[in-house]
């Protein structure tokens, strides 16, 4: 099915909030059953690599072969990647959820800066600086609901810091090596980041002191095995986790670096404001408020166009042949695959509430 740019972008929009929304769904409740997230995400990746390979020896799909040309780039990116995951759980380990949400949602302003300076496109419009200022305010009263916010000090806030800086970097390098990587499956850059990633989470495992803590909890049951349902759920996180694989770099590939960091947060928001709804995690009324602030400061946010390409004259549209000619320069038949950055952080936080309530 042929798609013109403008529908192309909400597909892979859609697609992609789909599966991240379905993924954190699942992934909190496996981390009911197993409250280790390096070893559940371990497990989702090394499944995406048999699906994949899998769906290519049964004559399904075309896969790029592996080669160290390719690799160098991604190297850097997975380099960002498992630096980001690092950072995020020390930044759960010293401060609290609602603050790795408050500096998350500053990602997407110095991704702005990054696009502009190096990825070519225009600097945000006023329109669009006040979406990101606003989603960063709906953030900050959103978390400043939360007690343990107000009482943490600005040692607290150095892990996030951190964090914020390398999930920039890793957005605007993602969107970088996506233009400039020249695979031609949209499998390939799927097993790259999954290969190359795969042996980084096993290390976070270690460092986390997840094979112990596994161990300790498969022997302490009866019966040695896992739960049925556990493992049902880690078999539908890895067909999901693989779709978000596909769904997250085909957005990527169409929108810029900004406009899809700026999805992620927008994902974290509805996340969170759906937990506080459907779970026990009952926010206040201020707080869901500042949710929904969020949500309309993604909401006002237009996607700056190429430098050059696009004149910014009052009444243009997505009808406008410029306009489709800009969006045609971003979409890329390599364009898919994705981090677990946000999924990452939702495991995190998901197993630690869940150990807090077994002790």
């Amino acid at each position: 099915m042929n798609l013109n740019p403008q529908q192309t972008i909400i597909a892979s929009v859609l697609a992609y909030s789909f599966c991240s929304g379905t993924l954190v769904l699942l992934n909190k409740l496996t981390l009911h059953f197993l409250p280790f997230p390096s070893l559940v995400v371990s497990f989702q990746l090394l499944a995406c690599i048999i699906l994949v390979y899998g769906a290519k020896f049964a004559g399904l799909i075309n896969v790029d072969p592996i080669k160290w040309e390719y690799v160098k780039p991604y190297l850097l990116y997975i380099l960002f990647f498992s630096t980001g995951v690092y950072c995020n759980m020390r930044s759960l380990n010293i401060s609290n959820v609602e603050t790795v949400i408050v500096f998350r949602a500053l990602s997407p302003i110095l991704v702005a800066f990054l696009d502009a300076l190096f990825l070519g496109r225009e600097w945000p419009s006023p329109r669009s600086w006040a979406g990101l200022i606003t989603l960063v305010i709906g953030a900050y009263g959103y978390a400043s609901f939360d007690e343990q916010f107000q009482t943490q000090g600005y040692g607290a806030y150095s892990w996030p810091t951190a964090y914020t800086i390398i999930i920039a970097l890793e957005m605007a390098y993602g969107k970088k090596i996506v233009k400039s990587v020249p695979l031609a499956t949209t499998s390939g850059p799927v097993i790259y980041t999954n290969l190359i990633g795969f042996v980084p989470m096993l290390l976070l495992a270690n460092v986390g002191g997840e094979y112990s803590k596994f161990w300790d909890y498969f022997w302490a049951g009866d019966n040695q095995r896992l739960p049925p349902l556990a493992i049902l759920l880690l078999v539908l996180g890895s067909v999901v986790g693989t779709g978000i694989g596909y769904s997250g770099w085909w957005c990527r590939g169409v929108v810029s670096a900004t406009s899809f960091t700026l999805i992620g947060v927008m994902n974290k928001c509805l996340t969170v404001l759906l937990n506080t709804l459907i779970w026990d995690q009952h926010a206040k009324p201020g707080g869901i408020f500042c949710l929904f602030l969020c949500i309309a400061g993604g909401m006002i946010y237009k996607q700056a166009p190429m430098r050059g390409s696009v004149k910014l004259v009052p009444g243009i549209t997505a009808e406008d042949d410029e306009f489709k000619a800009d969006i045609s320069n971003d979409v890329h038949t390599t364009d898919q695959t994705t981090s677990k950055d946000e999924e990452m952080a939702d495991l995190i936080s998901n197993s630690d509430r869940n150990i807090q309530r077994r002790s």
